[in-house]
Formats: structure tokens, C-alpha cells, sequence
């Protein structure tokens, strides 16, 4: 027989050749098995790596086993080359408690830490952010280690793939980007995907060493990697490897293969990475066929066995506690609480945000932040200004503007134990990076109980004439996605002590910070570190006529209007926390006066105020003496000019809609 691909075995000895082929196989024989499954309607769904094995097997082998490994839903071997048992893979398939998502989610999205294995999200790109992250973390901590992480041709095209490696680049980061390119997203063709001879192309652009290798050649593969990986521990930096392979089944077999020319097929069917080694193998003398025989005989057992297992488990019973308390990784805030000195200065709230990230640094000797412009400049805002002198560039990194890979990679050094906040330089700019909030952030620890310590500051709001792209006050984007905590403090004392129990708290965290009430609104505050809880809202008036209810810049609006009224008796409530929302206190209070209004900066549809009014509606209805009044800015996207944006602001009509509900 000719030979398909020429193997080098002069780098590798007889036993890693045979742990290649076998750890090739035991991926053909499950994926085999489950397409079994699959017309027996016994699993939903299944994307097949056939073809591709030598991919998977090839870079899992050349990593250490403590060194984490990103893959896609085709790198079924990336999983049992590091030896997961196979009783845990069939009940996160079959949607069983045993297996690594509590039947919250399927396939390959999951990751363990056990096995150093951090699955995708459907939405491809943001896991090459994540790798960096990863990565950045050996950096700091100085470990001698790589992360390896998976794309196929199609989410080449994604802006996360682009970013991921810009910020590789430019920060040195021990990446091995992996380009599986089999020649088709879904049914796109790659010639409609790009037009370059070679994805590897571009490596040159972002200034990394790149190379092709050939997929289907598992020694080539291997030995490549290997060599890679070697140099990368000792002079850490990024490389892009493509290599050229072929998807031999559909996208997910439903899809089916009729857009593919038999040709090609039967083509990529001689690649065959499995066929073609074992053939070599037996040529050699390094395996026989009783050897084959014997493997496949006991490794068909094993996956029976994990299967009958797996049948045999009792369906997941819905527990509705459960449910609701994974989204959240449990925090304590007693735990860590420290509580405000009488020891005291008189600040505006962006020293006493500057003061508590500053502190937060040194209590949390790991801790990194990073934004644009914030390590010599100091930020847009002066936050950060002189924290490099003190930390060093390792812990205040300045950024590309790719808000997207920033997020992804603080969550990667949240996987790897890191700390991270992130300034995001206008709140406005976090709609280039909400993908990875919303999808990622928000549901790890629910999906695979991995937390994601993250914060990210948001310097937002109107009142400086900014206009439409450096003013918007968007927390609702986010109170409505479970997963994630949305601080919204008024005051200089809450910014501070809410910040550092923020930093605290493992979950992901968008800390909102008024840009106009950063030099204007001043107040005590602790000069030692301390800590606030979250979801405590403030009573800051007591009064008997009327509840209002804000927060925000729109707090200072209430007190104004309040001193112009002295007559008015109001409780006035700051919310201070929108995720969790402290209802109870605003029940309370609502119970209490009978009348609600509620005021917020930002438009009123969808908003924070519709649902606490709606809320109030259903709770309190029995105690209410006119319809809760909800006081929102108007519907258009916030202006320019000073005129218009006073006009946009529903500070303009606050007196009279207070005064309209007091008179109902």
C-alpha cells in the first residue's frame, strides 16, 4: 500500500506512538457508538470529529496534564486522551446528574477543573479571549506553562478572534491558538469565509509566529506541538497553528453532508488519520492486529458499560431551590466584612473610588486591573492615576480597545484563581464586549459552578454634555440577565465600601459610577479600607406622605426637589444595589406611606423602575392610595447640546410628577 502521509518516527519512541493510535481510536469508537445512539433516539444530538481525531489526541499529548486545554464541540479526544471517565461524558450527553452540568446544559459545553478542560459557548469566539486570561495568569504567577485553545475556520471570522490574538500579541501571552480548518461553517465553504491562501496568514499581521501543519498526520501534529509547546514554556508568546483537516460528517448530523461533492469525500476519506497510522503501525511491528483486536474489544466493553451506567441513572427531578441558589457562587459577606473607621476625610466620590480600588490592591496581592489608558495616564477619569508606581504594569494593564477580549480574559484569570476589575472607559463601550457578559460571565457558575471574580466599572451617565456614545446609564441591560450583580452607589462612602465588597465577592459584578457626581457630590469617608454588603438598600429621609424610590444621579434630584418642598414628608430610598434589589425595604416603606414614586435617569421602558412598579402593583396594591408613578427620561437617545440633554433627563419633570401624585 502507498503510503498517505510520511511518518517521522525518529522523535518519538515506540510507546507514545502506540498511545497516540490507541487515544485516536477510543475517540472513533464513542463517536461510532453515538451515532448508534443517535438513530435509536437515545441522545439529541451529536457533532462529529471523525476525521479530526489526530487534532485533538496530537495537542492533548504535547501538553502537560496540568496545563488547560480550551476545545470545541469536534475535540471529543481532547477529553479522553485526559482520561475522563467515561460514566461522566455519557451522563452530561444523556443530561444526567452525574455529569458536569446537572443537566443545565449539553455536549461539550462544560469545563473541570479537575482536568484542566474549559469547554465552549455556542457563540465560538469568546473562549480564545478566555485563553488569554489563562495565559496572562501563568505570566504573573510565573509558571513555566502554555493554554491551548481550539477555533474552527468559521469562528476565524468572529471579532473575538481577532482581538484574542491582538491582545496575545501585544501582551506576550503562552497561546497556542489551534485553527481546525475542515473546510466548512456548517455548509459555508472556506473560500466564502476568507480570502486568504491560509488562515496561518495572519498571524503575520498581528506579529506572531504562525505555521500549517497537516491535521490528519497524527506524528506530524504531535511532534509540531510538542516542539512548540517546549519553547513557548521557556520564551512565552503566542503562535497560530492551522491545521488542514476535514469534517467527514455533517455539522451536526441533522445537517447532513449533500452540500459536499463525493469527491472530496472520498478524497478526505483516504486521510483517513486513523486508518493511515494504524496501517503504519502494523507495518512496523509496533502494534499488531490481535492488538487492535484486544483494544477494541475491551474499550467497546468500557463504553457499554459507562453507557448501562448512565441508563440506568434516575432522570434529574427539577429542584427549584437548587436552581435558583447555582446562579450565584454563595459569598458571605461576614466573612470579609471590615467595618468603617472613625477616622475620616471629606472627599468627592472619585477619590473615594480611586481610595477603595487602591486599597483593594493591596489587601489583594493578585488582584489586576486593566482598561484603557489606565496605567501611566492615570484613565480618562485620573482613577488610576499613580497605581503603576505603585503595583507595576503586571497589575494596571493597559488594554487594546477590544472591550470584548478584556472581559474574556479577566474571566480567564478568574478560571486560573486571579482577581480582576475592569474598567470599562464609558459604560457606553460595554456593548462592544456584552457577548461575553451576558453569555459567559453570567452563566458559568450556574452552567459548571465556576466562578467568574470579575468587576467592571462603569463610568456612565448624562449631565456632562457628552451626548449619545459617552452618556447612556444602561444598568438595565444587565439586572435583567441572572448571573450578574449590578451596583449602582450615590454617594461617596457607599462607592467606596461597595467597590471593595464588590472586589470581594467571586461573582461578576458591573460597578456603576456617575460621571457627573464624580467632582461634584463630596461627603465623610472612612479613611481605612472597608466593606459594605450588597443588596442593602439606604433609607436616607423618613417621612409619611410618599415613598421614592431612586438611584443614581437621580437621588441628588430627589434630595433637590426635597429641599425645595420642606413640606413634603418622604421616605426617600437610595437603592444603591439594582442586583440584588433590597424590595423589602421599598415594600416596607410603600406599606407604610401608601403613595410610590419611582425616578430613575434612564428611559423608562424595560427599565428598573417599570419592574419595581409592577412589583409594587402585585405586593402592595391593597396598601396603595394612588397608582405607582414611575419618572424616567424621555425616549430618544441621549443629545448633545446642554438644552436637549436637560430636556432628556427626567429631572425636568420630577417636582411636578411628585406634587401631581401627592394630590391624587
Amino acid at each position: 500500500m502507498i503510503p498517505i502521509f510520511q511518518y517521522d518516527y525518529k522523535q518519538v519512541n515506540r510507546d507514545t506512538r502506540k498511545s497516540l493510535y490507541f487515544n485516536m481510536l477510543k475517540s472513533r469508537l464513542i463517536e461510532q457508538k453515538m451515532l448508534i445512539l443517535l438513530r435509536q433516539g437515545k441522545i439529541s444530538k451529536w457533532f462529529s470529529g471523525i476525521g479530526q481525531e489526530a487534532i485533538s489526541v496530537g495537542v492533548t499529548m504535547a501538553l502537560q496534564s496540568d496545563e488547560y486545554i480550551l476545545p470545541m464541540h469536534r475535540n471529543l479526544g481532547v477529553f479522553t486522551t485526559r482520561n475522563i471517565p467515561l460514566s461522566r461524558l455519557f451522563s452530561q450527553w444523556q443530561g444526567k446528574s452525574n455529569g458536569f452540568t446537572k443537566g443545565r446544559d449539553r455536549s461539550f459545553h462544560f469545563g473541570t477543573q479537575d482536568y484542566k478542560i474549559i469547554g465552549m459557548i455556542s457563540h465560538l469566539g469568546p473562549q480564545l479571549g478566555v485563553a488569554d486570561g489563562i495565559a496572562l495568569s501563568h505570566i504573573l504567577k510565573k509558571e513555566s506553562k502554555l493554554t491551548a485553545v481550539f477555533s474552527g475556520d468559521g469562528g476565524t471570522s468572529e471579532g473575538d478572534f481577532h482581538e484574542a490574538l491582538n491582545v496575545a500579541s501585544v501582551w506576550n501571552l503562552p497561546v497556542l491558538f489551534c485553527i481546525e480548518n475542515n473546510g466548512y461553517g456548517l455548509s459555508t465553504p472556506t473560500n466564502e469565509q476568507y480570502n486568504c491562501e491560509s488562515l496561518a496568514d495572519r498571524g503575520v499581521g498581528y506579529g506572531m509566529e504562525s505555521l500549517v501543519v497537516e491535521g490528519n498526520n497524527i506524528l506530524e501534529v504531535f511532534t509540531k506541538v510538542d516542539a512548540i509547546a517546549k519553547s513557548v514554556r521557556l520564551n512565552p508568546r503566542p503562535i497560530l497553528i492551522e491545521f488542514k483537516t476535514f469534517r467527514m460528517r455533517g455539522h451536526e448530523e441533522a445537517s447532513g453532508t449533500k452540500y459536499v461533492s463525493q469527491d472530496l469525500l472520498d478524497s478526505w476519506e483516504k486521510k483517513d488519520p486513523i486508518f493511515n497510522f494504524e496501517n503504519h503501525l502494523l507495518d512496523n511491528n509496533d502494534i499488531s492486529s490481535d492488538d487492535i483486536a484486544a483494544f477494541k474489544t475491551s474499550f467497546t466493553n468500557e463504553i457499554n458499560e459507562g453507557l448501562q451506567l448512565v441508563f440506568n441513572e434516575p432522570e434529574i427531578v427539577p429542584d427549584l431551590e437548587n436552581e435558583l441558589s447555582d446562579v450565584f457562587k454563595y459569598f458571605d459577606y461576614s466573612v470579609l466584612a471590615t467595618k468603617p473607621s472613625n477616622n475620616k476625610e471629606y472627599v468627592r466620590l472619585i477619590d473615594a473610588v480611586s481610595e477603595g480600588l487602591r486599597q483593594s490592591m493591596e489587601i489583594h496581592s493578585d488582584l489586576v486591573i486593566m482598561g484603557q489608558d489606565i496605567a501611566e495616564y492615570g484613565g480618562v477619569f485620573k482613577i488610576t492615576e499613580n497605581f503603576v508606581e505603585q503595583f507595576g504594569k503586571d497589575r494596571v494593564r493597559n488594554t487594546p480597545i477590544c472591550e470584548s477580549a478584556i472581559i474574556e480574559a479577566a474571566m480567564g484569570l478568574s478560571i486560573a484563581g486571579v482577581k480582576s476589575v475592569v474598567e470599562m472607559q464609558f459604560a457606553d463601550f460595554v456593548s462592544s464586549g456584552f457577548n461575553p457578559v451576558v453569555n459567559y460571565l453570567a452563566k458559568s457558575h450556574y452552567r459548571w459552578g465556576q466562578a467568574a471574580d470579575v468587576v467592571i466599572r462603569m463610568p456612565c451617565g448624562a449631565g456632562v454634555a457628552a451626548g449619545p456614545f459617552h452618556s447612556q446609564t444602561n444598568e438595565a441591560w444587565f439586572t435583567k440577565t441572572p448571573g450578574l450583580k449590578v451596583v449602582y452607589p450615590a454617594f461617596p462612602y457607599d462607592a467606596k465600601g461597595l467597590l471593595a465588597t464588590a472586589i470581594n465577592d467571586p461573582n461578576p459584578v458591573l460597578f456603576f459610577e456617575h460621571k457627573a457626581l464624580y467632582r461634584r457630590i463630596r461627603q465623610e469617608v472612612p479613611i481605612d479600607y472597608y466593606t459594605l454588603p450588597l443588596g442593602i438598600a439606604s433609607l436616607i429621609k423618613h417621612g409619611t406622605d410618599v415613598t421614592i424610590i431612586s438611584y443614581g444621579a437621580a437621588v441628588h434630584w430627589a434630595l433637590e426637589t426635597l429641599e425645595k418642598n420642606p413640606h413634603v414628608s418622604a421616605d426617600l430610598i437610595d437603592l444603591r444595589c439594582l442586583q440584588p434589589l433590597d424590595f423589602k425595604l421599598v415594600l416596607q416603606s410603600v406599606k407604610k406611606t401608601g403613595k410610590a414614586i419611582i425616578l430613575q435617569e434612564d428611559s423608562l421602558f424595560g427599565s428598573i423602575a417599570s419592574d419595581i412598579s409592577s412589583q409594587l402593583m402585585e405586593q402592595a396594591f391593597e396598601f396603595l392610595d394612588a397608582p405607582v408613578k414611575r419618572v424616567a427620561s424621555i425616549e430618544t437617545p441621549i443629545p448633545f447640546a446642554s438644552a436637549l440633554e436637560q430636556q432628556y433627563l427626567a429631572k425636568r419633570t420630577f417636582e411636578q410628577d411628585l406634587k401631581q401624585l401627592l394630590d391624587y
